[in-house]
């Protein structure tokens, strides 16, 4: 699927950002990706919510293959190919691939917000057993 494509299928969904990514394009609304166009299809973000919708019409999880297996990945699923000539249910997977997302970024843990560890930068330490090493000296 080229970009040109992507624009009109989701014209009715409203605005979304298209970006190159891996051998296809990511797909995003309001900075959430929900969407991935490769090679393989287009594959709509699901979760516990929307993947049995997926599965009733048959749609597989996004999957590729590596030396040494195959890869699953369960949060990516195909889209059902009968929705490309449907715009109405288009719109409504599209949006329910976009809940998917934020329902999965309000689970993840905050970037950043790791345990704060007292650091003393290499140089600090050092001046500690200087000073430590001269209190001692001046003591004795």
């Amino acid at each position: 699927m080229d970009r040109e494509f992507l624009i009109d299928l989701f014209a009715d969904f409203g605005p979304v950002t298209i970006r190159k990514m891996f051998s296809g394009y990511g797909i995003s609304a309001d900075g959430i990706n929900f969407a991935l166009s490769l090679r393989a299809g287009l594959f709509f973000r699901a979760d516990e919510v929307t993947i049995p919708d997926f599965e009733a019409e048959g749609s597989k999880p996004f999957q590729y293959s590596t030396r040494a297996k195959t890869v699953v990945v369960n949060s990516y699923w195909e889209l059902p190919a009968r929705l490309f000539d449907e715009s109405e249910d288009f719109v409504q997977w599209a949006r329910a691939a976009l809940a998917a997302a934020q329902r999965a970024k309000v689970k993840t843990r905050p970037k950043g917000k790791k345990a704060a560890k007292k650091a003393v930068p290499k140089k600090a330490a050092g001046k500690k057993r200087l000073v430590k090493k001269a209190i001692t000296k001046t003591v004795r």
